[in-house]
């Protein structure tokens, strides 16, 4: 019984890693993108590797539906 809580405690701990580590790199790509479009007044992005576009869909995906769950979590526990 203690080793599947460690076990699960691990997964949540895992979970909650990746999803705050998505979100603060949103963010400071937002900050990054806000700057260059300030100097320059435009933004342009391009990526070649379609493995690496495809991790980033995979992770922005992810991003979105961490930040709906503590969305939620955090809505329901004001009640």
């Amino acid at each position: 019984m203690k080793a599947a809580t460690n076990i699960n405690r691990r997964i949540r701990m895992l979970f909650h890693t990746l999803g705050l580590s998505c979100l603060g790199g949103a963010i400071f790509l937002q900050v990054l993108v806000f700057a260059d479009i300030a100097n320059r007044g435009y933004f342009m992005a391009v990526e070649n590797n379609p493995a690496i576009l495809t991790f980033e869909i995979i992770l922005t995906a992810f991003a979105l539906i961490y930040f709906i769950y503590i969305y939620l979590r955090f809505i329901r526990s004001i009640r």
